[in-house]
């Protein structure tokens, strides 16, 4: 049995007994321009602290990322599951397993057509099939394969949390070799959304684009409005987030917005935490849950 060693901030190698937290803004074809980007933290004295913000920019170097011996909980935006009615339809399997194993093997122009033929055949209006989790999420369909392209997220993304052994709650147990001193997960990942919860606070307003045309002062100041109420913890979350003044600027200056929607799926990440702390089951995610389908947290 591998033991993996519990840490405060083992992004800082102190050594404490609380796990650490991450948010990871994902990408399904992740480069120098345009990493996979984890924002790394914990909770102390009552608060979201970043420690740092690392880059990937390969999928090979997320795989790599994962398999690190190090416990935590992740909120990941990518969605984990397909619609359980896009699912039925194409006769896929509906073991959460079984169907994301078998999606993997598909190539993303076999994933294109599929859903394409899917959506094909249904009325205007009613194209996509949605998971019961977007209706207060806010969020797409996870079947969607462009703007933004989460079939594809999932098809990149999901396989290697599976193939790492990390435990997807209410999904996927993970690996029973990889626990910590008290025999739990080591590794725990929740879909998150970083709009959910930026919504809340601005609104319709923009606060990130990756065209630089479209990079203006007021996204900038939309950009500034949510890091300030994420700072005084004016969310009905209830947490303050806690950064340096250099820390702050980086998260100001990035246009694209991908360093703040890492941090604010670490937020989220903190949140089922505290759930969890206090008794509830499975982070926070509702006991209902479709176990198909997944969920995204605090929706």
């Amino acid at each position: 049995m591998t033991v993996f060693a519990a840490q405060n901030d083992p992004w800082r190698g102190e050594s404490a007994a609380d796990s650490a937290l991450l948010g990871c803004d994902f990408s399904s074809r992740p480069s120098r321009k345009k990493p996979i980007v984890l924002a790394l933290g914990s909770m102390q004295a009552g608060r979201v602290q970043l420690s740092r913000l690392e880059r990937l920019g390969s999928l090979d170097a997320f795989a790599q990322w994962l398999q690190r011996p190090l416990c935590w909980l992740g909120a990941f935006d990518l969605p984990f599951g397909l619609p359980r009615e896009l699912v039925e339809t194409l006769g896929w399997p509906t073991q959460w397993e079984d169907c994301i194993r078998h999606y993997a093997t598909l190539s993303r122009a076999q994933i294109r057509a599929t859903l394409a033929a899917f959506c094909d055949a249904r009325p205007v209006g009613g194209k996509f099939a949605h998971r019961a989790t977007d209706i207060p999420a806010g969020s797409s369909p996870s079947m969607k394969w462009v703007n933004p392209p989460v079939a594809y997220m999932l098809h990149a993304g999901v396989p290697l949390l599976l193939d790492a052994g990390v435990q997807l709650p209410g999904l996927h147990a993970g690996d029973p070799q990889a626990v910590d001193a008290d025999g739990q997960a080591c590794r725990v990942a929740l879909e998150a959304y970083p709009g959910l919860l930026a919504r809340e606070v601005l609104g319709k307003r923009s606060y990130k684009s990756d065209d630089k045309a479209r990079q203006t002062p007021e996204r900038l100041i939309a950009r500034k409005d949510l890091i300030t109420a994420l700072e005084h913890g004016q969310t009905r979350l209830g947490l303050r987030l806690k950064l340096t003044h250099a820390q702050r600027d980086l998260l100001v200056d990035d246009a694209s917005g991908d360093s703040l929607d890492a941090v604010l799926c670490l937020v989220q990440a903190a949140w089922a935490q505290a759930r969890q702390r206090e008794g509830a089951s499975c982070y926070g995610l509702p006991q209902d849950m479709d176990a198909l389908e997944g969920w995204i947290v605090t929706a």
